[in-house]
């Protein structure tokens, strides 16, 4: 209970936030969220040693602690005028994702070393972040790398089709020193930028879409190919929305969102895991034993949560098979109970809503397309993993950002939320222009 009244507070301030004018009034709520968030971090993991007496708990808590101070204070001290509550809400979305991490990975052969993996790749990608904006803030050339994007961003993903081991029907990635990297969660950056490149200038001509989109669906046949298809989705939906937003040609989002109908009857038709997965989506309990096991266990786990959810170490959220990776929100759900799995989607709408805002307001067209761009990944792929776990749509395989288990996607969405961070000070930039000139 304790928890879910920390998670509610800082949820409701994420929002209250917007309605303070004045910036010391801001100020007290962002640090409010911080003392918020280290509280609920306190309460988790203590509840974790005290049901487990593990002292290996309390240390990967005082790693985490220690790791989220820095990045707070770091991106203070280096950035004055980032945006603080894109910082809380990936710090708060990363604490989350840890104390499920760390309590579902006690049971494996060598217990909390998956705790351990997120935790060093939480640190890379916030080493990496801190570099980020500074990066997106001094380089002016980066409209100009159009063909550099695509031709980096295809083989990557040509690479993964011809070369990579099959995993759960799909070829994903590539098995380094025992670590799997996923280079398509590291294209949806370079995509972004390839699309923003060629749809920012006003002079674009239809036959310059044209090219666009043949580029764009080559990225998502080949993804395709891969039966990667979760990836291929959220390629061309995010394709889809920049066009319209670019062209303001409503007949592209309306031909994008046939065509995607289509391809999607003709992967059913194709595909054998695709029929599967719609057939387990419709009636789970019918093949229960096989394809519909993971969406029945996924969806009991919900129901035996119910509002309040059974307490951290009292569920039995490790029944379901992938938990991790795909059904670590039926896992929050379970043991945290639906009212904290419905703060942590409004968290990851406020993050939403913070991008859409930075789009909105800042005036050069590349930088808003890829603020634009970067927002509809990152909702859409929240949307794809809780829909699919709540049977809403088929599942599709793609992990909860910076929640579930997966070293190349905290990375990665650790990397896209500092490039956000550098157009948000891009914004604060030309804001202080425009003052200047008045």
């Amino acid at each position: 209970y304790v928890i879910i009244i920390l998670m509610a507070a800082y949820t409701f301030s994420c929002f209250s936030i917007f309605t303070r004018n004045y910036e010391d009034e801001e100020k007290r709520v962002l640090i409010r969220q911080d003392v918020l968030m280290f509280l609920l971090q306190f309460a988790a993991f203590g509840t974790m040693y005290l049901a487990t007496k593990d002292i290996r708990i309390l240390f990967l808590y005082a790693v985490l602690t220690v790791i989220l101070l820095a990045v707070i204070l770091l991106y203070n001290l280096i950035y004055p005028n980032v945006s603080r509550l894109v910082v809380n809400n990936m710090c708060m979305l990363i604490t989350v994702g840890m104390i499920m991490i760390t309590r579902l990975s006690a049971d494996n052969p060598s217990p909390y070393g998956t705790a351990v993996r997120q935790l060093v790749f939480v640190a890379l990608g916030i080493t990496f972040g801190l570099v980020v904006p500074v990066l997106i803030r001094k380089m002016k050339f980066l409209d100009q790398w159009t063909y550099i994007y695509a031709a980096v961003g295809g083989a990557a993903l040509l690479a993964v089709a011809l070369f990579a081991q099959i995993s759960g029907g799909a070829k994903l990635g590539f098995e380094i020193a025992g670590i799997n990297i996923q280079p398509s969660e590291f294209v949806k950056i370079i995509f972004v930028f390839f699309v923003a490149s060629r749809l920012y200038k006003k002079s674009a001509q239809f036959k310059d879409h044209v090219i666009t989109t043949v580029i764009a669906a080559v990225y998502v046949l080949i993804l395709v190919l891969s039966r990667d298809l979760g990836s291929a989705v959220v390629f061309f939906i995010t394709y889809v929305i920049m066009l319209y937003v670019a062209t303001k040609n409503p007949f592209y989002l309306f031909a994008g969102l046939g065509s995607g109908c289509g391809a999607a009857v003709i992967a059913y038709f194709l595909f054998g895991h695709v029929r599967q997965r719609v057939v387990a989506w419709k009636n789970p309990f019918s093949v229960y034993q096989n394809e519909g096991y993971q969406i029945v266990q996924g969806l009991f786990a919900i129901g035996t949560g119910g509002w309040f959810g059974m307490g951290l170490c009292q569920g039995s959220p490790e029944m379901i098979p992938f938990v991790k990776q795909d059904y670590m929100f039926a896992a929050i759900c379970e043991e945290l109970g639906g009212l904290f799995a419905i703060c942590m989607i409004l968290i990851c709408m406020s993050m939403f809503l913070l991008v859409v805002n930075i789009s909105l307001r800042i005036k050069k067209r590349f930088y808003k397309l890829i603020a634009l761009g970067l927002g509809t990944e990152y909702a859409f792929q929240v949307f794809l993993t809780i829909g699919g776990v709540t049977k809403f749509i088929p599942m599709t395989g793609i992990t909860l950002p910076l929640v579930s288990y997966g070293g190349s996607s905290v990375l990665s969405t650790i990397i896209m939320l500092a490039i956000i961070q550098g157009l948000y000070i891009l914004r604060e930039d030309e804001d202080e222009e425009v003052e200047k000139q008045r």
